[in-house]
């Protein structure tokens, strides 16, 4: 039997990597990885990837390289790539008959399809609307959607490793670290197990999974002061939690991170979801096994946690893709 070419997007970061590692270790894959920087292709190769490729949401000559014999694809971007994502997805539906199952990497709350929603009820202030970054993750699925093509989509809960990534400065030198959620425990997801959902998810198949909405969450919600505690744990260290007013918080990132944040703050991520069991058969990686074992990519939650990030105190990253 031919191996199926499965295309992995954003395959450098931390999903991307993992998902790599896994589908490496599947002989009914040729594992295409995609790149943007140069100096990475040779990290994918060394994860397993069997081929790899330079692609980039904006410039539209890498797409037909890249989707070169493909019948699987894994999407992924980031927030501010919103519209090269849209434009991607009518490239795809050009090839319908190629590619048929495409699994995207969305958020809990990205439901405008599943379920219905009242500002009045769902949103944190009077008047307040759905996050723009949520209306996004559904633009992003129904793009997919409205070209015909079979999508799964991954609605995942807050990823643990961007939680505290803006503050591994003073998390390193001070001990501390701050943020708008206090009490509320909400259920963080660790990448490496929505990249094992997603490698079951294609393997199985769009048979099984085509049209499909999953919410991946972790195990457990937490709070901020149990995340300082298992943090702390894990760096062998004292680690203090500060609670940051959301005005604060709205200062340093801009009011659509901001916007999200408060869907955190008012319990709509608290809820463990059985979605993740039921796809791999185990519970998913509570925050401190994440920050303390290897994923298949061969690092550990807390080796992440000094790598990039997109948020940085003082400048507003979704300030264009809110014009979207």
């Amino acid at each position: 039997m031919s191996k199926k070419t499965v295309l992995i997007t954003s395959a450098t970061g931390r999903i991307g990597k993992e998902l790599v590692a896994r589908l490496a270790a599947n002989d009914a894959f040729t594992v295409r990885a995609c790149y943007f920087s140069d100096a990475k292709a040779d990290s994918l190769l060394a994860l397993g990837a069997d081929e790899v490729v330079k692609f980039d949401l904006s410039d539209t000559a890498t797409w037909g390289p890249a989707l070169e014999g493909v019948s699987a694809v894994y999407s992924a971007s980031l927030d501010p790539m919103l519209e090269g994502h849209l434009a991607f997805c009518k490239e795809l539906g050009k090839r319908k008959t190629q590619i048929d199952h495409v699994v995207r990497v969305s958020c809990m709350g990205a439901d405008t399809n599943t379920a219905s929603y009242d500002p009045d009820q769902h949103a944190s202030r009077a008047g307040a609307g759905i996050p723009l970054m949520l209306q996004h993750y559904w633009w992003g699925e129904k793009a997919l959607i409205d070209e015909g093509l079979n999508v799964t989509a991954l609605r995942n809960n807050f990823f643990m490793n961007h939680l505290l990534k803006t503050d591994c400065e003073t998390i390193d030198t001070e001990g501390w670290f701050s943020n708008p959620l206090g009490d509320m425990r909400n259920s963080f997801v660790a990448t490496r197990d929505i990249a094992e959902a997603a490698a079951v998810v294609l393997s199985e198949g769009p048979a099984r999974h085509g049209n499909k909405f999953y919410d991946i969450t972790g195990p457990a919600p937490q709070s901020m002061a149990e995340i300082a505690a298992d943090l702390g744990r894990a760096m062998g260290k004292t680690l203090e939690y500060r609670a940051q007013s959301m005005v604060d918080f709205e200062n340093d990132f801009g009011a659509t991170r901001a916007e999200f944040f408060e869907y955190l703050t008012n319990g709509f991520y608290t809820r463990c979801s059985p979605d993740f069991y039921n796809l791999t058969g185990h519970k998913p990686a509570s925050y401190y096994d994440y920050l303390t074992t290897k994923g298949a990519s061969g690092e550990t939650g807390l080796e992440e946690l000094w790598q990039g990030n997109l948020w940085k105190k003082g400048e507003d990253a979704m300030k264009d893709a809110a014009k979207a």
